[in-house]
């Protein structure tokens, strides 16, 4: 799909690279979603009724919480010895 671009914007484009771009800065962002610890997380997947996803749906608004908030919280409140 053909993007269309002003001289202008090239030209800055152009002057950018001409320059350099600090590559350790470029490496310190990171990618994708922010990791919840050291260990990478997984994902699972969970199936669900329509009532009981708009249940945790209604309830995670009550709360102010996303759903995997709310699921996270219950699964902690679930294990906790």
């Amino acid at each position: 799909m053909p993007v269309n671009i002003t001289q202008n914007q090239l030209d800055t484009w152009v002057s950018e690279a001409e320059q350099g771009y600090d590559l350790e800065a470029l490496k310190k962002r990171g990618r994708g979603r922010p990791g919840r610890g050291t260990d990478p997380a997984q994902v699972v997947a969970v199936r669900l009724t329509a009532d009981e996803l708009s249940a945790l749906d209604r309830l995670a608004a009550e709360k102010h919480l996303t759903r995997s908030e709310l699921v996270r919280q219950a699964i902690s409140a679930l294990t906790a010895a």
